[in-house]
């Protein structure tokens, strides 16, 4: 019984030898081929390239001889040595490669007849002889000498040409010989593979095909699956070895299984022992595991799938995380989900984390939704204590300064230097814990929506100038050079003045206190896609590194000289405002570079709505 390296010898063994004779054929009749062009290049076309050489040279040596005629000896001269120099080397190498019958003598009588030429060339060009005795040696003697060589060397030429002709013909024939030779050999080439093929195909990729469709049954999980053995080749003891596989493979299916159900029960019972809603689901989209309250509350239920589900956020965090194989979260309690559970108010934040294969390839994601209600509340009850209690000690604090402005006023009755003094002191304390108070209102009212925003298409220049003004004088005063580089023709956006007034004033303030005598602060502003991008840039002292990440934290200072005069609300403020009109906020600086900071407004003309609450 033949095995399949038997197989494969007997038909890769007919190939090659196919191969082998088309090849040495082949081989043979371009030699063939090559000979008969080497005859063609080497015997003769050196011969006609001479001929047409001594041509050329000798019509200018002609030339020479009528430019003496004609009084120009100086050239003509030059003309005739010149040439009859090349033509004699192209006569030489002529007569240095005589190939052909006849073709001696023809360069014989070329050299004789130039010999002849050469003695008469120097009484045609003397110009000290009469002139008709010179018209008469050319007309009589060296034209119908120059005929004579002219035409001999046309007679080596044709010779030469002629047999270039006959080589080209033989070649011509060989090539056609050759070409049918190969066409028949590549024939009986074809139908030696053809058959070597249709062999190979019955011994061998016919029980592989098999094997192919029966590892595809295998992977649809058929592993009933029995092959049958129709050999006792290679193929054959695969097929058995295929069987042995697909009996062991069921054996492992029935124990893993079993012991896929256990884990499966046993995380079904921690996941509902969770506090929040957490899903695992599979590189699809389609849950495969869930706590109880993700499918009681978003309908996270096993084999459920989150296009189909009313929460588009849901396949949006699910395809980041399988894009780019890391956690997506956010903790901006704007893209808390709210929902409603026995008719309470619930908030959500999501988060999901990738499940990695050994290869760090995400394969899955845990959809891990945090019930943050208690945050929310917590954070309600301290903006109400904040706004209470800055309310209440509103009025007081306006009786404190009232009562101190008069005393400074000295029309309750005179004061010493000492008591103005400490007055003073206290009146500015009064006024710095009045703005706290502002602050701590404005922060409370905006984080609670209570704060309703005009907004209105305005001119970016407009709100630049109006936020600058202020401070120019200052600026002045502290030797800060102060610019605005705003385009005029910037795209209006949607913003409320008052409030941008107050964005800008804190941002211009905070650059004045921490920017040194002839300093820098540039306002300035460009167009983006939907948006419009404001940067206040100054050449301040910068922000350590370390700070940056909690600038717009509410009463976070940035610790060195100038923060103990603020109560870390103005940036806080700010970001609040900003994210009120549907922009964003940044900081970018270093220690000696100086702080830029930038926020956007939504552009009047991109048809953009107020941002709202996801849900």
């Amino acid at each position: 019984m033949l095995g399949i390296k038997q197989k494969l010898s007997i038909g890769l063994g007919g190939l090659l030898i196919t191969l082998g004779i088309v090849g040495f054929q082949s081989i043979l009749r371009f030699d063939q081929l090559g000979a008969s062009i080497g005859v063609i290049l080497r015997e003769n076309y050196r011969s006609v390239i001479a001929c047409q050489q001594m041509k050329e040279a000798l019509e200018r040596i002609d030339s020479g001889s009528l430019f003496t005629l004609l009084g120009d000896s100086q050239v003509g001269l030059a003309l005739i040595s010149e040439n009859s120099r090349l033509f004699e080397e192209a006569l030489r190498a002529e007569e240095n490669n005589l190939t052909l019958p006849g073709e001696g003598e023809k360069a014989a009588q070329v050299r004789a007849l130039f010999v002849e030429f050469q003695s008469v060339l120097p009484i045609v060009s003397d110009a000290g002889r009469p002139l008709e005795t010179r018209k008469s040696a050319y007309f009589d003697r060296l034209f119908p000498l120059f005929n004579q060589i002219k035409g001999t060397i046309d007679a080596i030429l044709e010779m030469n040409q002629g047999n270039m002709s006959d080589a080209n013909d033989q070649a011509r024939l060989i090539a056609s010989r050759a070409r049918r030779g190969l066409y028949i050999l590549f024939l009986a080439g074809a139908l030696v593979s053809l058959g070597i093929i249709i062999s190979t195909g019955r011994w061998i990729l016919r029980p592989i095909k098999r094997l192919t469709v029966s590892t595809d049954e295998i992977r649809k999980g058929h592993l009933d699956l029995v092959l049958p053995q129709a050999s006792h080749d290679e193929i054959g003891r695969l097929s058995e070895s295929f069987n042995e596989m697909a009996a062991a493979l069921r054996g492992f299916r029935r124990s893993d299984q079993a012991r896929i159900a256990r884990i499966r029960q046993a995380t079904q019972r921690a996941f509902d022992g969770l506090t929040d809603a957490v899903a695992v689901i599979d590189a699809g989209g389609t849950v495969e595991l869930a706590t109880e309250s993700a499918k009681t509350i978003f309908g996270l239920k096993p084999d459920a799938v989150l296009r189909q589900l009313p929460f588009p956020w849901m396949e949006k965090l699910h395809a980041a995380v399988m894009r780019g194989g890391r956690a997506a979260r956010t903790d901006d309690p704007s893209s808390d989900v709210q929902h409603f559970v026995d008719g309470q108010e619930r908030f959500t934040r999501p988060e999901a984390l990738p499940i990695l294969d050994a290869e760090k390839q995400p394969i899955g994601v845990v959809l891990v939704l945090h019930d943050v209600t208690r945050i929310r509340q917590q954070d309600e009850i301290k903006r109400n204590v904040i706004a209470t209690v800055s309310h209440q000690l509103k009025t007081p604090l306006t009786s404190i300064r009232m009562a101190l402005h008069l005393l400074l006023e000295e029309r309750i009755g005179a004061l010493t230097e000492k008591q103005a003094e400490v007055l003073a002191a206290a009146r500015e304390d009064s006024d710095r814990l009045a703005q706290i108070l502002a602050d701590l209102l404005d922060l409370s009212r905006i984080a609670s929506g209570k704060e309703e925003l005009a907004l209105k298409a305005v001119p970016p220049i407009t709100l630049a100038l109006d936020g600058i003004d202020p401070f120019r004088r200052t600026a002045q005063d502290q030797g800060i050079e102060l610019c605005v580089a705003v385009p005029p023709d910037l795209p209006n956006v949607l913003a409320d003045e008052t409030r941008l007034v107050h964005v800008f004033g804190n941002l211009v303030s905070n650059a004045l206190r921490y920017t040194p005598a002839g300093g820098r602060i540039a306002l300035s502003a460009e167009a983006e896609e939907n948006v419009v991008r404001f940067d206040v840039a100054d050449t301040g002292r910068g922000i350590p590194v370390s700070s940056l990440p909690h600038v717009f934290e509410e009463f976070f200072r940035v610790p060195g000289p100038g923060s103990e005069t603020g109560a870390g609300l103005g940036l806080a403020i700010v970001k609040k405002i900003i994210e009120a009109h549907g922009g964003s906020v940044g900081v970018e600086s270093g220690e000696g570079r100086g702080t830029t900071f930038r926020f956007t407004l939504r552009r009047a003309d991109r048809g953009a709505t107020a941002p709202g609450r996801r849900t």
